[in-house]
């Protein structure tokens, strides 16, 4: 199998260094990159997560919350969907025949009208949570508009009923899919949140989604995370306990089995470069020109939103 590490629209929150640790002029916002993952099988193309889509960038207001557009600022820009860059690959949307979910969050799930032909796999608490909207914050994170044309759902209850991975219960395969990608249940974030892990000749990826934000959090030995994302990340939490029991559990796999398997989550954009640049040898030409995370060039922001 064959892996591109692809951002899917860039977001800026305020608060700089405070938010990204990363060292820049004074006023720079941060930059979180939406981290996506094609993988080329001989079952077609899989996407694990889309990031935001081509109606977010086009109609963003009733699309997304303007709580969030407000919070996050996302770079809304066409060329940086999954489906833009697919198609710079040389492949087609309907190339996309499975996209794998590691939750159902506006900035995970935006592109999933881009594929309407794909099946998509995600935990099925987490369809439960996204439909019902219970509390204020679910209205916000979940937009149903963004998965309005998209009827190819197959939902995993909780537990799986599966196998043990590295110590993470409840894994199995997915229907459709090679043995080689599995979904690894991370509850806490949502209630129907999971890692998807994906099995190469010389090791293991785990993609943990929202499991975490910040790569020192999985520091084994002096975990840390700028105030920023520590806020965020409670702010978003459906059940602080779990996920942070996952997030133990996480470094406990990287203290043992660093060299077996990578790490990482969806909007750290040290751990996406760093493995982006590892692929990009690898990668057509096509996609080798495309910016990187400090390489964009912000749109004009618009005027701030409301929130609602």
């Amino acid at each position: 199998m064959r892996i591109h590490h692809l951002n899917c629209v860039t977001m800026c929150p305020p608060g700089g260094r405070l938010m990204d640790g990363r060292h820049r002029l004074k006023g720079v916002p941060a930059a979180l990159v939406c981290h996506t993952l094609l993988v080329e099988t001989e079952q077609g193309l899989v996407l694990v997560d889309t990031g935001f889509g081509l109606e977010d960038v086009r109609n963003p207001r009733p699309r997304l919350s303007p709580f969030f557009l407000t919070m996050n600022r996302p770079q809304l820009n066409e060329e940086m969907t999954a489906v833009r860059q697919i198609e710079r690959l040389g492949f087609k949307a309907g190339d996309v025949r499975h996209i794998v979910l590691t939750h159902l969050d506006f900035d995970h799930a935006g592109g999933l009208d881009d594929f309407p032909a794909a099946r998509v796999h995600v935990m099925a608490a987490e369809v439960e949570a996204a439909m019902t909207q219970a509390t204020w914050l679910d209205r916000r994170r979940f937009r149903p508009r963004q998965w309005s044309t998209q009827p190819h759902w197959v939902q995993y209850p909780m537990p799986l009923g599966g196998d043990r991975w590295f110590g993470f219960e409840s894994v199995r395969d997915l229907a459709g899919l090679p043995p080689e990608i599995l979904m690894v249940p991370l509850v806490g974030h949502t209630m129907g949140h999971s890692g998807v892990a994906i099995q190469q000749a010389d090791g293991w990826l785990l993609h943990a989604g929202d499991a975490y934000f910040y790569h020192q959090e999985m520091n084994p030995n002096q975990p840390r995370c700028t105030p920023g994302l520590w806020a965020y990340q409670e702010l978003m939490q459906k059940d602080g306990r779990l996920r942070k029991l996952n997030q133990e559990r996480l470094r406990e796999l990287v203290r043992r089995h660093d060299r077996e398997v990578r790490v990482f989550c969806a909007h750290d954009a040290v751990e996406f470069e760093r493995l982006e640049e590892e692929s990009r040898a690898h990668e057509p030409h096509a996609l080798r020109g495309l910016a990187t995370v400090e390489e964009e060039t912000p749109r004009t922001p618009e005027p701030p939103v409301a929130p609602l």
